[in-house]
């Protein structure tokens, strides 16, 4: 069997159905949702002492990449612990750091990838808790461009959307030019972030192509008329090994200045152990039991549907929170080849995340 039968054959088995496209699109139209219940508010200084107020900035809320920081709050698991969060809806990981390094923010639900990043920047970050053992990402073809572009080559001179320079999506189209043997400057990339922004700008010929992640590829099915054509997708085991050669690849994960992370252990801790609760909710019930806890604007008046999206995402996440050598291992690969602002600087990754709060 070819490279290319492989592929096809692992995105059928993926592939949405068409009623799980119809409530994504469903998800889309409801917009943005609300950063945070009235009343969760407040945030924690970068010294002084543990606090039980922090503000958490999300690299795109609508992306179920997320969905166990909002998921903690809905279950009632950050009020259980004893801490008071606000969720900020942030269009893109990169915006999200950004936040959180200008202070406006106290912790990122972003890809753990910016630690690494950072670090090579002189600027100390920590991952405390891991959330995606794959980053779910799916690199496709603009329908205007379908059957013009076919190979990763053929992007060359291309304009390729990601939710916002800097990000995952942004350091995935660099790895995968560089590892086909192109120069990651090859193809230009334009911020589309996240939802129906992202959209419309793949459907409307905006871009030639675009790394997106769910539900905004079943969206684009839905609004289409037909799958997209997938150049790669890590959201099964199979393409992460193929793409990464690793069975885990560390991605959405909670993240903070390490200054605040040394001055705010214990709510670090609460906030760990909220989400490994809800990681621990996530494996241990069915799509159907967890949309039931999720707003009911995210389920765009179909919980059964909204069910299924859910299902199918569940084998991107991880079931105890805890980061793995080999995973960020490949991680940091991932960054020497696709950022020339890491390449092969000494990063000392021990300093990029720890274990200590999902013990």
């Amino acid at each position: 069997m070819t490279q290319h039968e492989n592929r096809a054959r692992r995105r059928s088995i993926f592939r949405p159905v068409t009623l799980v496209a119809a409530i994504a699109l469903a998800l889309s139209a409801c917009g943005t949702p609300s950063a945070a219940p009235p009343g969760q508010s407040g945030s924690a200084a970068a010294g002084g002492g543990s606090s039980s107020k922090v503000t958490i900035g999300v690299g795109g809320q609508t992306l179920l990449t997320y969905l166990p920081t909002t998921l903690a709050q809905e279950l009632g698991y950050y009020k259980d612990e004893g801490v008071t969060v606000e969720l900020q809806d942030l269009q893109g990981g990169s915006k999200a750091l950004t936040a959180m390094v200008g202070g406006s923010t106290n912790v990122t639900s972003g890809y753990y990838e910016h630690t690494i990043q950072m670090q090579a920047k002189n600027q100390k970050i920590k991952a405390f808790v891991d959330m995606g053992r794959s980053s779910g990402l799916v690199l496709l073809v603009a329908p205007k461009n379908e059957g013009k572009i076919k190979t990763l080559a053929d992007l060359k001179g291309k304009n390729v959307g990601v939710t916002a320079p800097g990000s995952s999506t942004d350091m995935f189209i660099k790895y995968l030019l560089s590892k086909n043997g192109l120069q990651t400057t090859d193809a230009a990339v334009s911020a589309i972030g996240a939802g129906s922004s992202a959209v419309a700008a793949v459907e409307q010929g905006q871009v030639d192509a675009a790394v997106m992640l769910e539900p905004d590829v079943s969206v684009l099915s839905k609004r289409i008329g037909h799958d997209p054509v997938i150049i790669e997708d890590v959201r099964s085991a199979d393409g992460l090994k193929e793409v990464f050669e690793t069975d885990a690849w560390p991605s959405s994960s909670l993240y903070a200045k390490t200054e605040w992370l040394d001055a705010n252990k214990e709510t670090a801790g609460k906030l760990a152990k909220a989400i490994k609760r809800t990681l621990e909710f996530i494996a241990g019930h069915s799509g159907e039991e967890i949309a039931a806890k999720m707003p009911e604007s995210y389920s765009g008046g179909d919980k059964a549907l909204y069910a299924k999206v859910i299902e199918d995402l569940k084998k991107t996440l991880s079931k105890d929170g805890a980061f793995t050598e080999d995973g960020v291992q490949a991680v940091l690969k991932t960054q020497q080849v696709a950022n020339p602002e890491v390449g092969n600087k000494d990063i000392k990754l021990s300093e990029t995340y720890t274990n200590e709060f999902v013990k």
